[in-house]
């Protein structure tokens, strides 16, 4: 299952992009000492619901080593850096077995993922090792990967931080409100967002709320709205730590 959330301003362009494109994969992680190095190419075929959002220009994270979309910024911080897919949740186990201390997962720039299914088992595996999310000063936390900053074992945004939802879509153009609100694949949702820690109420609320706006269409959310539905960290940690001088 994938989701891609696309701005309006794009969606033209993406619209006529085949629906087999050739996708190639480096990864680079350091695993007992030894630095390895892997590339892979892949032909990947539009399946399933999809949620992904390109807001920014992606910006470089200098860091120890990469693992997919994961940057390691130091012993115990990471940096979620593109988007999820179906190599996500291995790419985050090899992290955590190189640098087991990682306890704050940081995301400024997230786009969402192309693989829904495997987007979730990432949030649980997030929040099975007790990871906290955070989002830095001027953040943008897009679609799919809301999911992943609501994995959080505690969550923290800076005030400016946005949150872009929408719904999502399958590969025969239905979107949720297309299925009964108890069918599995909108149950999935709602019962996700209730293992992360949202009550009944409030999980059935947000995933509303994020199907309130069709699959080419974005909301915006603030951190004040979020935190509505989700309990947020009332002091944000520091995006940067002070220079000594």
């Amino acid at each position: 299952m994938f989701r891609r959330l696309i701005l309006p301003a794009l969606a033209a362009l993406l619209a006529c992009q085949p629906a087999a494109a050739r996708e190639v994969y480096t990864r680079t992680w350091v695993e007992n000492g030894v630095k390895w190095t892997e590339t892979t190419v892949v032909e990947v075929e539009e399946a399933g619901s999809e949620r992904l959002v390109g807001l920014h220009q992606p910006q470089a994270r200098r860091g120890l080593a990469s693992f997919g979309p994961f940057t390691v910024l130091d012993d115990t911080r990471a940096a979620l850096v593109a988007e999820t897919d179906s190599y996500s949740p291995a790419d985050f186990q090899k992290m955590l077995r190189a640098y087991p201390g990682i306890a704050v997962l940081e995301m400024a720039d997230c786009p969402g993922t192309v693989d829904d299914y495997a987007n979730l088992r990432l949030g649980r595996m997030i929040r099975a090792r007790g990871i906290a999310t955070h989002v830095p000063d001027h953040g943008s936390v897009r679609s799919g990967a809301v999911e992943l900053f609501l994995a959080g074992a505690t969550r923290s945004a800076a005030p400016d931080a946005a949150f872009v939802v929408h719904s999502w879509i399958d590969e025969n153009g239905r979107e949720p409100d297309d299925f009964a609100a108890n069918d599995p694949v909108n149950k999935a949702y709602v019962n996700y967002y209730r293992e992360m820690g949202l009550t009944g109420e409030n999980a059935a609320a947000f995933y509303a709320l994020t199907n309130s706006v069709p699959h080419e269409d974005v909301l915006m959310l603030g951190r004040a709205d979020l935190a509505k539905f989700a309990a947020l960290e009332p002091t944000p940690l520091r995006s940067n730590p002070p220079v000594a001088r």
